[in-house]
């Protein structure tokens, strides 16, 4: 049997964040809803029963201690849980994940889903509604979760009498102590199902997919994972479902840019235009938007427009749109073009190119402002 530690790779004096944190990562590679391959569904199911053992304190105490850790959790295993299970029994406790005198619930909640999302850059502007198709386990319609065929029910096990255990006197250095393990025939389940439900083999669900309505709320950003409580697939027999978890992912737009919950964009400007001023319509993630070019606006500047960004994903105060100007200076002119501008520029006796005054920041700046 795999060693726990080494399964979900932490040491063995890891905290329980540390179980839990390594658990999450491994089962989010894993799950069968992400990773389909038979290896990775083994692969999960090894992961998850670590993990139900080294999360409880009592059930990781009697592994440390050479305990047989698949005759707790909700495993069906034949073994003693070492000695700690012999005094547990002695004082009046139970092993196998049962309680003296409790059989274990056949219903228990179903895994968690993850499931990804990916996202145009306007539809974080707003929000977006979406229909995902979820492929996960849903109820049994054949028998409701009850994994009996139609007409029958489960009945008692007739080896422990309904509690799930078997007790055994076992002799030891203490002299007779009476033990108790999980029942073989029923699994510590104290009833056994005679005629299993064929459409879902006793499981009380079956795999299925289904669509899962949502609105996606407006100021999202890649990385960003929404919970739907009870969306994720159902428990065997019917048990509580999970959770869904929706990985956002924005796809990079071709104009426009993100910074916080402002827009950016380039607007290139002829040289003629940014000399005399002029007016544009542009055309914004959600409609035309005018917009006034001042005479002598100059290369790097910016222009805003105010709430034509983002939606904020807490409040409704959209933020702006933040045009960086880029002036376009003609490489092609014609003879008489060029008099007139050299006829220009002795009417207007520009300064000669020289070096400006340092600024550190103004190149991470003009970056800021073109970028796409």
């Amino acid at each position: 049997m795999a060693d726990h530690y080494e399964v979900l790779g932490v040491a063995r004096d890891a905290s329980p964040e540390e179980i839990k944190k390594a658990y999450r990562r491994l089962a989010r590679q894993l799950h069968p809803d992400v990773n389909p391959g038979e290896d990775a569904s083994e692969q999960f199911k090894l992961v998850t029963h670590a993990y139900d053992v080294l999360s409880d304190p009592d059930q990781r105490q009697r592994y440390d201690m050479g305990g047989d850790a698949s005759a707790f959790g909700g495993g069906a295993g034949a073994g003693f849980g070492g000695f700690s299970d012999i005094f547990e029994s002695f004082f009046g406790g139970g092993g196998g994940g049962t309680r003296a005198g409790r059989p274990r619930s056949r219903r228990e909640r179903g895994q968690d889903a993850l499931v990804r999302v990916d996202l145009d850059l306007g539809d974080v502007v707003f929000g977006v509604h979406r229909d995902i198709e979820v492929d996960t386990a849903v109820l049994c319609e054949t028998c409701q979760g009850s994994c009996c065929q139609p007409g029958t029910q489960p009945v008692t096990c007739d080896i422990c009498h309904g509690s799930g255990q078997i007790q055994r006197t076992v002799r030891s250095l203490l002299g007779n102590v009476v033990t108790s393990q999980p029942c073989t025939t029923c699994q510590g389940y104290g009833t056994t199902i005679p005629y299993p439900c064929s459409t879902c083999q006793g499981q009380g669900r079956v795999r299925a997919r289904r669509t899962v309505s949502i609105d996606i709320p407006a100021g999202v950003e890649t990385g960003l994972r929404l919970q739907l409580p009870g969306s994720g697939e159902v428990g065997p027999a019917g048990g509580p479902n999970g959770d869904l978890y929706l990985e956002v992912t924005v796809a990079p737009h071709d104009v426009f840019s993100r910074d916080g919950d402002d827009l950016l964009a380039t607007l290139e400007v002829s040289m003629i235009d940014a000399i005399l001023g002029t007016s544009v319509t542009i055309d914004s993630l959600d409609g035309s938007v005018d917009l006034d070019i001042r005479a002598g606006v100059q290369a790097g500047d910016e222009l805003t427009i105010r709430g034509r960004g983002i939606t904020p994903l807490r409040g409704d105060q959209r933020g702006d749109l933040r045009v960086g100007v880029q002036v376009v200076t003609p490489t092609h002119l014609d003879p008489k073009a060029r008099a007139l501008v050299q006829e220009l520029a002795k009417r207007v006796r520009p300064a000669p190119p020289h070096l400006a005054e340092f600024h550190p920041g103004l190149f991470s700046k003009l970056r800021g402002k073109f970028k796409r």
